[in-house]
């Protein structure tokens, strides 16, 4: 079977379930094609399957149901050890009796590879992560980023065509973990491979991702680009769990086409862009990013949508100020505005209007928990 088996996917998850139990299925007829040399991140909160569809991927868990085939063939009842798949764990897992060499030395061995060609990997994969000077260095002995480099290097010493990387920067503290994804990001496209990787950072699969798919409830809710996500989500979850999002409820009174009018809780009227609505009446949360607000008419695009609102909260945050907004009859309702010279400070209390661009406000499903006026 040709690589090309299903729309080109180079890794394809075949209608694959799970159930631990035999009952509850924790990831639901999942359809997903990776292509060759893509940053494909799986991203979802705890207990929403991303990991485990890694695992059955590494062969760490069987699929229920359906297929996975890597380059056109099916792993199913492939071992874990002879896929040829590169491993990085949050927990780096080294082994602590070994030196940093040895470490790298040992998925060599397990593959019958010869001691000069060994010698040569290992220096090569230390030097791609700048850790040339460390080979007898034990685990013990290096810092977590150093760690985690050296978890890197040897899922790539024995150069495997596809890594699999399950929240490898969770343990490291905020300044490394960035520093990381750059690095990270830089050796993917520096060496072609494709990365698979989980994570629940949001920040983190938008600045190292070429698509992500985000998972909810054993599905996946959406599978973009990370500018697609942010700009374009497709309902509510996406909206609100991928960066910071205005929701704001209500009920649909004019539909024509992907343009709808909606209806606030307090009687509000305010345009938006129709995403999956399909009837006047029916309930929705509308989506409007914090950065996309505007309270200066000067600054508001032609044609923004303007609506009272009351300042509750300013916080500073240096960069930015984060003001939050009592809107229609949402208390939770923020702006984001740059922290430029003249920025005109608001006040709790003070009133103002504020507006943004009408395509910038998206009608999606209802919030399960929001209030859905009447």
């Amino acid at each position: 079977m040709s690589s090309q088996a299903r729309d080109g996917g180079y890794v394809v998850f075949d209608h694959v379930q799970k159930s631990y139990d035999g009952q509850t299925l924790v990831v639901k007829d999942l359809n997903l094609d990776i292509a060759q040399g893509e940053f494909l991140t799986m991203l979802g909160p705890s207990g929403s399957g991303k990991t485990t569809c890694l695992m059955m991927l590494a062969g760490f868990e069987t699929a229920t149901h359906g297929e996975i085939r890597l380059d056109g063939r099916n792993i199913n009842d492939v071992p874990p050890h002879r896929r040829g798949i590169g491993m990085v764990f949050q927990n780096y897992a080294l082994f602590p009796h070994m030196t940093v060499g040895e470490n790298l030395s040992f998925p060599l061995e397990v593959r019958g590879m010869g001691k000069p060609e060994r010698a040569d990997r290992i220096r090569r994969a230390l030097d791609m992560v700048e850790m040339g000077a460390f080979a007898n260095r034990r685990p013990a002995q290096l810092s977590g980023g150093q760690q985690q480099r050296i978890a890197l290097a040897r899922a790539l010493v024995f150069d495997p065509k596809l890594v699999l990387m399950d929240e490898p920067l969770g343990a490291l503290d905020k300044q490394l973990r960035e520093h990381m994804q750059f690095e990270i990001k830089a050796l993917h496209e520096r060496l072609g491979i494709t990365v698979v990787y989980v994570t629940h950072d949001q920040g983190e699969a938008l600045t190292m991702s070429d698509r992500i798919a985000v998972f909810n409830d054993g599905r996946i809710q959406q599978l973009a680009t990370p500018s697609e996500l942010y700009e374009r989500p497709s309902n509510s979850f996406v909206a609100g769990f991928i960066g910071e999002n205005n929701a704001l409820q209500g009920r649909i009174e004019q539909l024509q086409g992907d343009h709808t009018l909606v209806r606030l809780g307090d009687g509000t009227l305010i345009d938006a862009t129709a995403v999956n609505i399909r009837e006047v009446g029916q309930p929705t949360t509308v989506s409007i990013r914090p950065e996309r607000v505007e309270f200066k008419p000067e600054m508001m695009p032609p044609g923004a949508h303007t609506v009272e609102a009351e300042v509750l909260e300013v916080i500073y945050m240096g960069d930015i100020l984060r003001t939050r907004m009592r809107v229609a009859d949402s208390d939770d309702f923020v702006m984001k505005s740059r922290n430029t010279v003249g920025q005109i400070r608001l006040a709790p209390g003070q009133k103002v209007k504020v507006g943004w661009h009408k395509q910038d406000a998206r009608a999606l499903d209802p919030v399960e928990a929001g209030y859905i006026p009447a």
